[in-house]
């Protein structure tokens, strides 16, 4: 079964809260993934806690416990592209498929571990890792929240969510957006697929951290998706900008 990451997307905007609790527990998989485990454990009543393989249970003192039904996550796999006339060809192309390998630690027993708690979120390192600058605020309409060109971003400082902001910005340079031209972000943003998308990863990224601002943000993005669906790529890429933005800014793991 392929990912549907429209679906995954309207989820992630739709249900509240629902980001920032599994990331306190899911922090080291992907946005998709993160929403696919809890809604999972939820829906079956088993409590959150950190989720791994049957192996990796095994590995640290743990077994499954007996009846035990695992959870489903998206991994992805690769597979060679065909010719129109549907040959096989000697290129390949990743596509994501449902695995049904996981289990949340209430389903195994044994040796307790320590459940590792989710990494401060650092702009500055966010910044250094993705190879975006932020540079002062230059421009004279100051109903422009931010602006983003090239690889630098700017954010204006009396802007209503400087963080909801920042993060919008970062998300025309990682999407793409800037390679062409300025994006000019007005309080009510444009109609505009890009915005969209921009938006999108913005509510993400702040739902996530637990960050304020998000109503704003889901009424546009709620209205916007239920006029005008967003396309499947479009959705991928919304949430692989959040992915890469979540974790630009992640400290490295010290493993002692």
């Amino acid at each position: 079964m392929k990912a549907d990451f429209t679906f995954l997307l309207s989820e992630a905007v739709s249900k509240p809260g629902i980001l920032s609790d599994a990331y306190s527990v899911f922090h080291e998989y992907s946005v998709g993934n993160m929403m696919l485990a809890y809604t999972q454990l939820t829906s079956r009543g088993i409590p959150l806690g950190p989720i791994a393989t049957y192996r990796k249970w095994q590995s640290q003192g743990r077994s499954v416990k007996k009846g035990e039904t695992a959870i489903s996550l998206y991994m992805p796999v690769s597979i060679p592209k065909k010719t129109t006339t549907g040959h096989k060809t000697d290129e390949f192309c990743t596509i994501f498929m449902v695995k049904n390998r996981w289990f949340a630690f209430a389903q195994t027993e044994g040796q307790d571990i320590d459940h590792p708690k989710p990494p401060d979120w650092n702009y500055d390192l966010a910044l250094t890792n993705l190879a975006i600058t932020e540079k002062s605020y230059d421009v004279i309409d100051g109903n422009t929240q931010g602006y983003a060109q090239g690889n630098q971003i700017a954010i204006n400082p009396v802007a209503k969510y400087p963080h909801k902001t920042r993060f919008h910005e970062l998300a025309h340079v990682v999407l793409g957006h800037t390679d062409t031209q300025a994006m000019m972000d007005d309080h009510l943003i444009r109609r505009d697929i890009k915005e969209v998308e921009a938006e999108c990863v913005a509510y993400i990224c702040c739902s996530t951290l637990d960050l304020t601002g998000l109503e704003e943000s889901r009424h546009y993005i709620q209205e916007w998706m239920n006029g005008t669906p967003i396309e499947e790529k479009s959705a991928r890429n919304i949430l692989t900008a959040a992915n890469k933005i979540l974790d630009a800014g992640k400290p490295p793991v010290c493993y002692s």
